[in-house]
């Protein structure tokens, strides 16, 4: 089939199979496709949200061309946090979450552009904080074995998502883009996902690809994309396994009276206010340690939910957190 038959069939409406959608997507991240053509597919792709089948078979494209990791040696799931917002409407707190998990022994590796698009990225913010991004795969697996928290770029663990991502900037749009940049997985299902969708369509999505799929993952809606839950408004956060989806939090429905939070765009100021909750002398935001809690149930450092948002709330400081 031409790449101009595939063209009028997207653009008349026509779903892709999961063996279509594979196929497409392998050529799509190989760099088979000519540039015109897939500028023309990606433009349609981003128009409509893709079915369940289809996400299927761009995963399965997508995990062939993921290099793969080694969980570390421990008893409990490692954390893998993407790091891909789209918009910047509150201050990026993904550090805050990663650096808490890793304080307990839990491993944690985030991914994600060294560059922030509309706001401070992942990168900026732990460069402060002293974590530098790892130059490799191999030096990730080092900092994960021996209890360190690691920080790997996109180009790093997946090149041919990062030249996907990179087409944002010629192209607009990356919502697919950013949609599959939150579902790479290096451990193969070995860890903890923690998956942000931006819209209740997007998380219905996810939610039955997740079962299909019977990856392990938190799923939660914000309104940026990233995976760390709105810091005043706590959104319903489920826990995906072996098929099964477990509310563990129900959304809150008016923002609670927290701390004030940084600037969204000031890097200096949300490095140092995250230092302030990691020693202590800020409260960390409630929604934030409900997630903590449930991302200790998640990995099995907490055998039951009650457990974990006890040990939360004594980590945290937050009573409220229990």
């Amino acid at each position: 089939m031409t790449w101009a038959h595939r063209i009028d069939e997207l653009a008349a409406g026509q779903p892709l199979s999961e063996s279509e959608a594979e196929s497409l997507f392998a050529a799509v991240f190989d760099r088979g496709v000519p540039d015109l053509e897939l500028g023309g597919l990606l433009a349609l792709l981003e128009q409509r949200q893709m079915s369940q089948q289809e996400l299927v078979g761009v995963l399965a494209a997508l995990s062939t061309r993921v290099f793969q990791m080694t969980a570390p040696d421990t008893q409990w799931r490692p954390v893998l946090m993407p790091s891909y917002g789209a918009l910047r409407e509150q201050p990026n707190l993904l550090p805050l979450l990663a650096i808490s998990l890793q304080r307990l022994g839990i491993p944690v590796l985030a991914h994600g552009m060294l560059s922030g698009e509309n706001g401070v990225a992942s990168a900026y913010i732990f460069r402060e904080l002293g974590i530098m991004p790892c130059a490799s795969l191999a030096q990730a697996q080092q900092e994960l074995q021996t209890g360190h928290l690691a920080f790997v770029p996109t180009g790093a663990l997946a090149p041919a998502l990062a030249d996907l991502l990179a087409l944002r900037v010629r192209l607009g749009g990356g919502a697919l883009a950013r949609v599959l940049a939150r579902l790479a997985d290096p451990f193969g299902g070995g860890a903890l996902q923690l998956i942000p969708a931006e819209h209740a369509q997007e998380r219905a999505v996810l939610q039955a690809l997740l079962c299909d799929v019977e990856k392990s993952a938190l799923l939660f809606e914000t309104r940026d994309g990233d995976p760390v839950v709105d810091a005043q408004c706590r959104p319903g956060i489920e826990l995906v396994r072996d098929g099964v989806v477990r509310l563990l939090f129900d959304a809150e429905v008016t923002p609670r009276c927290a701390h004030p939070l940084p600037a969204a765009h000031d890097l200096k100021g949300t490095a140092h206010w995250i230092s302030g909750v990691l020693e202590g002398r800020i409260p960390m935001p409630v929604p934030i340690a409900n997630q903590f809690a449930c991302c200790l149930y998640g990995t099995g450092y907490a055998q039951d939910l009650n457990q974990a948002k006890a040990i939360a709330a004594v980590e945290t400081g937050s009573l409220a957190a229990a």
